[in-house]
């Protein structure tokens, strides 16, 4: 296949699966996505998703993730994952609406857009509780609030950075975990692979430092991931999953995740192979 793989930085996630591309002899056109202008009418250079099997949208930021999926499919150029479910998996409020709806168990939320109703928010649901960006990765400006004044204390702030994101006050209860949580890598909802992240921190991202073992996917959470995965639009997608006393917990499905972490845990899969496979099926349809 023809396969454009437009990306912001080429990391060690990017090298192996371009090594993977290669090695089975596809065309792969590098477009990075600083070099385009994308206009409404086609993009300049003119020719640069000429001739694609399949664009594979493989940039950092969300904003870029957002737009460059939308434009790609504006222009007809087949783009993975869909210009919607990037939109929606780039939006936590979006995200968790489409989990809700579709039935899938997510931790209870709120949105407010004021301090004085997020703080209302924070006292309803009890402390610990927990505020996040709307957009975001990596466990970045996350907050566990612990009382009222460190609820206030933390709002006040957003409210006075600017921008229009930081006052969006996305709130979720704290959910008690045993330590870790749970990255599935998944195709169409089929489980690739699965690892749990671990830490003493709450937060435990493997970017901010979690452990890494392989995870044993369960019935249960087979069909949690492909729910999920259905209700954001389906593609290749990280689905994070929260072990509770009730059962599993999804607090966020990723449309651009990176892989090199769960790819290490787990020697008898080869991550990017698989991908490769997943792509192969999606430009032979």
């Amino acid at each position: 296949m023809r396969l454009g793989f437009v990306y912001t930085r080429i990391r060690e996630d990017e090298k192996m699966l371009l090594e993977a591309l290669r090695g089975r002899g596809h065309d792969v056109v590098k477009v990075d996505a600083a070099d385009v202008a994308f206009g409404l009418d086609g993009p300049y250079p003119s020719d640069v998703f000429d001739g694609l099997d399949l664009a594979y949208n493989r940039c950092l930021e969300s904003s870029r993730v957002r737009y460059v999926s939308r434009f790609l499919d504006h222009y007809g150029v087949p783009v993975v994952n869909s210009a919607e479910t990037a939109w929606i998996c780039a939006d936590k409020v979006r995200g968790s609406l489409a989990l809700r709806r579709a039935g899938v168990p997510t931790p209870r939320t709120e949105v407010a857009f004021t301090v004085e109703t997020a703080v209302e928010v924070a006292e309803r649901f009890g402390y610990p509780c927990v505020l996040k960006p709307v957009t975001g990765s990596w466990g970045r400006l996350m907050a566990r609030l612990d009382t009222r004044a460190a609820a206030e204390a933390v709002l006040e702030h957003k409210d006075t950075l600017g921008g229009f994101e930081h006052k969006v006050f996305y709130i979720q209860e704290f959910v008690e975990k045993p330590g870790r949580d749970i990255r599935v890598l998944a195709a169409e909802g089929e489980p690739i692979a699965a690892m749990t992240r671990s830490s003493d921190h709450w937060i435990t991202n493997a970017a901010r430092g979690g452990s890494v073992d392989a995870f044993e996917i369960s019935d249960e959470v087979r069909y949690i991931v492909r729910e999920a995965s259905d209700a954001v639009g389906g593609g290749l997608l990280g689905v994070d999953l929260m072990e509770t006393k009730t059962g599993y917990t999804v607090h966020e499905v990723n449309a651009t995740c990176e892989f090199k972490a769960l790819n290490a845990a787990v020697p008898e899969v080869d991550v990017p192979e698989r991908i490769v496979d997943w792509l192969e099926a999606r430009a032979a349809e």
